[in-house]
C-alpha cells in the first residue's frame, strides 16, 4: 500500500505505522479479532499521525485516548464533522444530514428528526422488532440445526425493521444490503457505482413521496419546514441518504459480534439464558467491546492538541473501537466482562452528533439476543468454519455458521 507523504508540521517521532484499513488483523480475516487488534496502539502515544488512515486514503491524526476523542466530538468550534464522506464517492460536495453539519445549522435538523427516533417512537416500534425476531428465529429453528446468522438472521433482521421504518418495501431487502456493504466496503469501482444507485433512489423516493404521500419518513421529510421554510433537494437528498445507509448495516454487524462471541462462550451464554434479565446491561458491553464506526473530523483552524500540532484541515480520526479499549478509561478493557456496571462506551460517539438512531439500534439488539436466547439451544461456531471479520471505515463480520444440538 503507498504511503503519503508527511505533511511538514508533523514532528516524525509523531508518525506511528498503524491504520484501521491495512494494519495486521484488519484484513478479512479468517477467525479474526480486529477489536482486540486496535488494543495495540494504547501501547505507545496519546495521538500520534497515520499516513493513511481514511477511506479516501488520507492521513489522519489518530486520537487514542476515550477523554481525547470526546473533546474533540465536543469541540465543534474547533473540528467540523463536514467531511464529505458520501458526496466525495461521486466527485460532489454536499453533506449527510445532520451528520455532516456543524452548529448552529446541525440543531435545526436534529430537532426536527429527534422525534422520530426518540424513545418513546422506539417503544411504539417495540411490538413489530419483535414479532419480525420471532419470526425469523422461528424459520431458522425449524429449519435444521445450523444457519448463517448474518445471512438468516442479522441482516434481514436489522435490516427489515429499519425499511418498515422508513416505509420501503421488504422484498427489496437483499437489493438495499447489497448497495450498503458496496458503499461502505467496496473497492474504488464498486463504491461509487453504489453511491450513484443510492442517490437515484432517494431522489426517485422523494419525488413519489411528494405526488403520493404515505404514512412514511420520506414523505415526513419532504413535508418538513424548518426555520419556516420546506427543505430544498438537496437537503432531502443528504437526509435521505443518511438515513439510508445508517440504518443498513451496523445493527447487523453488532448482533452479528455479539452472537459471535456467545458461540464462543459458553458460560456466558449460559448466564444469558439462566438470567435473561441481564441482557440489557450485558447488551451495553457488548457494544463496548465490539463497536463498528469509525468517526472522522476536519480541524477547522490550526490548534495545539495535547502537543499534537494539528493544522486547518487536516483530519483527525476518533474510532470508537479504540476508544472503547482504553485502559484509562475501563478495567481490563480487553476482557469482555457481561457483568461490568458503569459502562461509557463510544460506540454512539459524543457531543451534538451522537448518534441520532441509538435508541432504536439499542432495543433491536436487545430484542434480537432476547429471542435468539429463548428460541434456540445453545450454539457453537459450527465445526470446520470461521467467521470473517475485518477493520476499515466499519468493522465488519461474515460467514457465521452457528449450530445447535
Amino acid at each position: 500500500m503507498a504511503t503519503n507523504p508527511i505533511p511538514d508540521h508533523v514532528p516524525p517521532e509523531m508518525v506511528g505505522d498503524f491504520n484501521l484499513f491495512a494494519s495486521p488483523g484488519m484484513s478479512p480475516t479468517p477467525n479474526g479479532d480486529p477489536h482486540a487488534a486496535v488494543a495495540c496502539v494504547h501501547a505507545g502515544p496519546r495521538i500520534f499521525y497515520s499516513p493513511w488512515n481514511t477511506r479516501t486514503g488520507q492521513g489522519a491524526w489518530v486520537i487514542t485516548r476515550a477523554a481525547d476523542q470526546r473533546r474533540v466530538l465536543q469541540e465543534t468550534e474547533n473540528f467540523s464533522s463536514h467531511r464529505n464522506i458520501f458526496a466525495s464517492a461521486l466527485g460532489e460536495d454536499w453533506p449527510t444530514i445532520p451528520l455532516e453539519l456543524d452548529p448552529p445549522s446541525h440543531a435545526v435538523f436534529r430537532s426536527l428528526l429527534n422525534p422520530l427516533f426518540s424513545p418513546k417512537r422506539v417503544t411504539e416500534l417495540e411490538p413489530a422488532i419483535r414479532e419480525r425476531a420471532i419470526t425469523l428465529i422461528t424459520r431458522i429453528a425449524s429449519s435444521g440445526t445450523s444457519c448463517d446468522a448474518m445471512k438468516d438472521f442479522a441482516y434481514p433482521f436489522g435490516v427489515s425493521i429499519f425499511l418498515r421504518f422508513i416505509g420501503l418495501p421488504e422484498h427489496r431487502l437483499e437489493t438495499f444490503v447489497a448497495w450498503a456493504k458496496d458503499l461502505l466496503h467496496g473497492d474504488d469501482v464498486r463504491r461509487p457505482a453504489a453511491a450513484r444507485t443510492i442517490v437515484a433512489f432517494v431522489d426517485e423516493l422523494a419525488a413519489m413521496r411528494r405526488k403520493k404521500p404515505a404514512d412514511d419518513f420520506m414523505s415526513f421529510i419532504v413535508q418538513a419546514q424548518v426555520e419556516g421554510r420546506g427543505l430544498t433537494d438537496e437537503e432531502i437528498r443528504g437526509i435521505g441518504v443518511l438515513v439510508l445507509v445508517a440504518g443498513l448495516d451496523t445493527v447487523a454487524t453488532a448482533i452479528g459480534f455479539d452472537l459471535a462471541y456467545l458461540a464462543r462462550n459458553l458460560e456466558d451464554q449460559e448466564l444469558l439464558r439462566k438470567e435473561p434479565d441481564r441482557i440489557v446491561r450485558a447488551a451495553e458491553e457488548l457494544l463496548r467491546a465490539f463497536p463498528s464506526v469509525h468517526m472522522i473530523r476536519v480541524a477547522r483552524k490550526d490548534i495545539d492538541f495535547e502537543g499534537a500540532p494539528i493544522r486547518k484541515g487536516d483530519f483527525v480520526s476518533c474510532a470508537t473501537m479504540i476508544a472503547n479499549r482504553d485502559p484509562a478509561e475501563f478495567e481490563a478493557p480487553n476482557t469482555v466482562d457481561l457483568t461490568r456496571e458503569g459502562i461509557r462506551h463510544a460506540s454512539f460517539g459524543y457531543g451534538p452528533h451522537r448518534c441520532l438512531g441509538s435508541h432504536l439500534a439499542r432495543r433491536e439488539i436487545v430484542i434480537g439476543l432476547e429471542e435468539w436466547l429463548a428460541r434456540l439451544p445453545p450454539f457453537r461456531i459450527k465445526e470446520g468454519t470461521a467467521p470473517i471479520t475485518h477493520g476499515g471505515q466499519l468493522f465488519g463480520i461474515e460467514n457465521l455458521i452457528l449450530d445447535w444440538a
